[in-house]
């Protein structure tokens, strides 16, 4: 699975949490489709890499409650928390960057806390798409909820694409070289 974290409805599609669903947008248009079959409180998709078969998701239960789609998923068809690539927003990256780790903590990223917590592990790969330090005078759930600028937008589009690229090397077992690659 490699699943992208955002939010639901159209007022949040370009906004700097939803990094993680233009994450998984960029790996669905590579293999040209289109994630719009709703299962497990998901938008998902079916492709083929390396030999597998992927499930794309893009959880419809908003960012906080990604978890309650992820393990949905998990648990029907059996994925272990090793196959599941989660592309998420970092507010510690500067937009443009990206972090690749095997697993760890949510560091408080929210959608991230919920997964761990309901799955019971916090073995998932992980794709962090940095979306800007949260400037000092801003609320940090306006910034997450804000738009990016036109130049952190051409910026943001090169990122997905290139986490798109991240998951399919991950999917084929070559984390290591996704994160000396990306990182």
């Amino acid at each position: 699975m490699v699943v992208g974290l955002g939010n639901p409805d159209r007022k949040y599609e370009n906004t700097r949490h939803n990094a993680g669903f233009m994450g998984v947008d960029a790996l669905a248009e590579k293999h040209g489709v289109y994630i719009d079959r709703l299962k497990f409180k998901s938008y998902c998709a079916s492709i083929e890499t390396d030999g597998k078969k992927v499930l794309l998701m893009k959880p419809q239960t908003y960012m906080n409650e990604s978890g309650k789609a992820v393990v949905e998923a998990m648990n029907f068809y059996k994925i272990p928390p090793e196959n599941v690539v989660i592309i998420f927003d970092d507010i510690s990256l500067d937009v443009g960057l990206m972090r690749i780790r095997r697993k760890g903590s949510d560091g408080g990223q929210k959608g991230m806390r919920s997964i761990i917590y309901l799955s019971g592990s916090d073995s998932f790969p992980r794709v962090k798409i940095g979306i800007g330090h949260k400037p000092e005078k801003w609320d940090l759930a306006d910034w997450v909820l804000s738009n990016f600028t036109d130049s952190e937008k051409k910026l943001i589009d090169e990122t997905a694409k290139r986490a798109a690229e991240a998951a399919e090397l991950i999917i084929g077992g070559q984390i290591d070289k996704a994160m000396n690659v990306y990182n």
